[in-house]
């Protein structure tokens, strides 16, 4: 929950692109005013080939946004995207059913190039991945060493959450979107890949005066529409990274792409 925010700014999915996150940032740094809150909409990791640069980048200026007057580390959020999400399940497969059929489909998502930051050939983990859950857990587990190598890589990963809302419930931030007709609570997948009636939406949803992505699994790129706005620029797919800023009331008060 972001508390006694004044505004929020968004940013949207970075795909591992660490040059335009880091120009985000510069930007932002300029902008940012007393009371701001700030929020990533995930998949920050993800096809792109950076991505200990990235996480190493969203940790410094983690540092400098708190150094901000009366800022707290609740002022500054970490949504899980597919990615994101992708990886906490990696962490566990040994419990997945067909870890093997499971890891295959997470490389044709994206999950290659984080591997291979932290030094994991994809095809030999393959060959482990065909073992039993003992040899798997083992594996998992010298994942989990690898990301410790990294300082704050782990913490940061811990406090990947699901969704973000203000505490008035005027605005909801998630990933990819929303399906409507089913309570926050239990919305599973839909947060990951979106639903198709998130573009539709013809009222509030719970009485959020908006809701706000920051990726679009379909392609459709950004949009701004009565109730919902989704920021996905195709960062990492030769677009923009989209930030914006919106208002209690759910306008969008100020943007910017790079």
């Amino acid at each position: 929950m972001l508390r006694h925010a004044r505004r929020v700014w968004a940013v949207a999915a970075a795909h591992s692109e660490t040059g335009k996150l880091h120009e985000a940032h510069n930007e932002l740094a300029a902008r940012l005013l007393p009371g701001d809150r700030l929020i990533y909409l995930g998949n920050m990791i993800g096809h792109g080939s950076d991505t200990i640069a990235t996480l190493n980048e969203l940790l410094a200026f983690r540092r400098d946004f708190l150094c901000l007057p009366g800022a707290i580390p609740e002022d500054i959020v970490y949504l899980r995207g597919a990615q994101e999400e992708m990886w906490r399940k990696l962490l566990q497969i040994q419990f997945a059913p067909g870890p093997a059929e499971v890891f295959d489909w997470m490389l044709k998502h994206g999950l290659t190039p984080m591997l291979q930051g932290y030094g994991v050939d994809p095809q030999q983990a393959r060959g482990v991945l065909r073992e039993g859950a003992q040899g798997i857990s083992r594996w998992t587990n010298s994942l989990r060493a690898a990301i410790r190598k990294h300082p704050g890589h782990d913490d940061l990963f811990g406090c990947f959450r699901r969704a973000a809302y203000t505490s008035g419930n005027e605005l909801l931030f998630v990933h990819a979107g929303i399906d409507p007709a089913v309570a926050l609570t239990a919305q599973s997948d839909h947060l990951w890949w979106g639903s198709p009636a998130f573009r539709g939406l013809t009222q509030p949803y719970a009485g959020f005066r908006r809701v706000v992505s920051g990726g679009n699994p379909r392609g459709e790129g950004a949009h701004l529409d009565a109730f919902t706005c989704c920021l996905d620029g195709g960062a990492g797919f030769g677009g923009p990274l989209n930030v914006a800023c919106f208002g209690l009331d759910g306008a969008l008060v100020e943007s910017f792409a790079i």
